[in-house]
């Protein structure tokens, strides 16, 4: 493979490189500098690629394996990220100042619920241990089968399927404990919280309503609602919807506020 031909077939999947390392972070200078490092390193190594997976796959293994070699130096964040975050961002009035700003402003600046859906996933599901988020992102979210899988994170595919049905057991039993748009006994109502304060003239039960996961609530099981979660994740690429600076806004924050309560915490 020529030089510009690895160029131009990197580009053609950068987009979902970077939204991949930014759920797998939750930082976007760390999803910028991963996707950049993953490029040159690539690069570099271009002749040692034989073929014998996809360009694609063998470049989200490097991809991954840098994210890990970040992460394993990290806490994970615990599961009740967003009551913390929602806390520190109630007791900090610039925070909501820059985001009304953003909205105002911003051609990216909307609040619209299925983007915060998407935010929420990749705030709580940095409460998984490593190899379970990896697995279910690459899995549930960017389509790769569990023989790429077990290529990307060099493990067998008895293991990639391991890390899939305990990740995504785990996601299911959050979510169905704290979101309230899919189970009336969740405790957590930020996306209709942030609706009306974004969106002071819209009806958030219509809004609400369009979005299948909250239609099939009371009828479909836990596992096909979590489809329906990861659903939105596919159709939504974080750094170009209309809503993009504004939940990057709002992820930075967690972010921030994660690194003070961990740090104080151990």
């Amino acid at each position: 493979m020529t030089a510009d031909n690895f160029t131009m077939t990197f580009e053609s999947f950068r987009g979902e490189l970077k939204s991949f390392i930014l759920r797998m972070t939750a930082s976007v200078q760390d999803s910028e500098d991963i996707v950049q490092e993953t490029y040159i390193k690539a690069q570099a190594k271009i002749d040692s690629f034989r073929g014998d997976s996809a360009l694609k796959t063998w470049v989200f293994a490097i991809a991954a394996n840098l994210a890990r070699d970040l992460l394993r130096a990290k806490k994970r964040w615990p599961e009740n990220v967003t009551d913390i975050c929602r806390d520190a961002a109630l007791s900090n009035p610039q925070f909501f100042q820059e985001a009304m700003q953003i909205g105002q402003t911003s051609p990216q600046g909307q609040f619209e619920i299925k983007e915060h859906i998407s935010f929420c996933f990749t705030c709580v599901s940095q409460s998984l241990p490593l190899e379970q988020q990896l697995t279910l992102l690459l899995k549930e979210v960017y389509g790769f089968k569990v023989k790429e899988i077990a290529e990307i994170m060099a493990q067998t595919e008895a293991m990639v399927k391991y890390y899939l049905r305990v990740g995504r057991s785990k996601m299911i039993d959050v979510f169905d404990h704290r979101c309230s748009l899919i189970n009336k006994q969740g405790i957590c109502h930020q996306c209709t919280e942030l609706n009306g304060i974004f969106n002071p003239k819209q009806e958030v039960q219509v809004e609400l309503v369009k979005i299948q996961m909250v239609r099939d609530a009371e009828n479909e099981d836990k596992g096909k609602l979590f489809d329906l979660r990861m659903k939105i994740l596919q159709e939504l690429d974080p750094f170009e919807s209309g809503a993009a600076e504004l939940q990057l806004h709002h992820l930075e924050h967690n972010r921030q506020v994660m690194e003070v309560y961990l740090a104080d915490d151990s």
